[in-house]
């Protein structure tokens, strides 16, 4: 009788013995899960201005603000690194971000070739307009507010001037305000480090694009040498010459399988082509007036959009109400380096703006 239950049991143990163990995704998926009874969280395709677009909404409280998030690249999909630092933002936000027209899952859902030429600035303008009116239905909101990251900013500057009426404010996080001040900026801190520290290569390298950006016109292979120094350097990620953690984390996305993630690159490629010259036309400058609140959350030692540019914008800007945040300890990727410092910032100084 003995042997009858040990049999018995081990042979109920056996199953859970030989199952495989959970991957790396399925942990964090599972640890992210919102189970709040008034809580969202859902993936959806929205049909926006002619093709699909992946949408990721979450949040513990249905009756919070809803922020809107604007990811970087252009086409670097924020939904596969939101699990690096998003989760305690749920709890005061319902935040919803998307892949924007050739990134990520939405580059997969659409043929490439019959998007590519609507791959303009005012294209991705006109989606984070129709997405902010969709969601705001969708979650019975009067207005949202509107977050934007690296090329992100650059959209949703331009998104906030024309339709200020969706809007209860904006967030710039490493803004542009103008790119080729920004690129400047850039190579000269760059020059300077490596000069600093005698590094030949660096300062050959970065001498054969000199001056620049100058008149010579400002190619892809240009800015990935001016770019490869600054980052080495620290202007992507502070204190780290090694970013690896930021482009490896969509590995670990309970939001994007394999083919997904190899969907970004493409994206990058597919789409920077397309909006490189646009892109580095880039000037707010000439915007002396903001219709709405607007926030900037400053690096310290961000050099792939360096922040001195939108510091001074933002001292002379009018507003209905304006702040810059510095982050001591961040570069480029704010959110991910001082992940509780952007918690009570967007606390502090944005939500209270946020009255339905």
């Amino acid at each position: 009788m003995r042997r009858l239950a040990l049999a018995i049991a081990f042979a109920a143990a056996l199953p859970a013995a030989l199952a495989a163990p959970p991957t790396g995704r399925e942990i964090i998926g599972d640890v992210g899960r919102i189970v709040a009874p008034n809580g969202v969280q859902e993936n959806f395709k929205l049909h926006v201005n002619g093709i699909d677009q992946w949408v990721y909404t979450r949040g513990q409280d249905r009756k919070n603000p809803v922020l809107l998030f604007l990811h970087g690249g252009p086409a670097s999909p924020s939904a596969p690194t939101m699990w690096m630092y998003q989760r305690p933002l749920e709890e005061y936000f319902t935040v919803v971000n998307y892949d924007q027209r050739g990134a990520g899952k939405t580059y997969l859902e659409n043929d490439p070739e019959q998007v590519r030429p609507t791959l303009n600035v005012q294209q991705f303008v006109d989606d984070a307009v129709k997405i902010a009116q969709e969601i705001s239905k969708r979650y019975g909101k009067r207005k949202v507010i509107l977050v934007g990251h690296s090329w992100g900013t650059v959209v949703g500057m331009r998104a906030a001037l024309a339709r200020p009426d969706l809007f209860h404010a904006y967030v710039g996080i490493g803004q542009v305000i103008s790119m080729l001040d920004n690129e400047k900026v850039s190579f000269d801190f760059a020059m300077a480090r490596a000069r600093k520290e005698n590094n030949q290569q660096a300062i050959k390298e970065l001498e054969s694009i000199a001056p620049y950006p100058g008149d010579t016109p400002i190619t892809r292979e240009r800015i990935v040498t001016e770019r490869t120094w600054a980052q080495h350097y620290g202007g992507l990620a502070a204190y780290r010459g090694d970013f690896a953690y930021y482009f490896n984390a969509p590995l670990l996305s309970p939001e994007y399988d394999e083919q997904a993630v190899q969907a970004i690159d493409k994206g990058s490629l597919l789409t920077l082509e397309r909006v490189l010259n646009e892109w580095l036309q880039v000037d707010f400058k000439p915007v002396k007036s903001f219709p709405i609140p607007v926030v900037m959350f400053m690096g310290r030692h961000d050099y792939t959009t360096p922040s001195a540019p939108t510091a001074a914008w933002l001292a002379k800007v009018k507003a209905p109400y304006k702040r810059g945040v510095w982050f001591e300890n961040a570069s480029h990727l704010v959110q991910f380096e001082e992940p509780g410092k952007t918690l009570v910032s967007l606390l502090e100084y944005v939500r209270p703006l946020a009255r339905d």
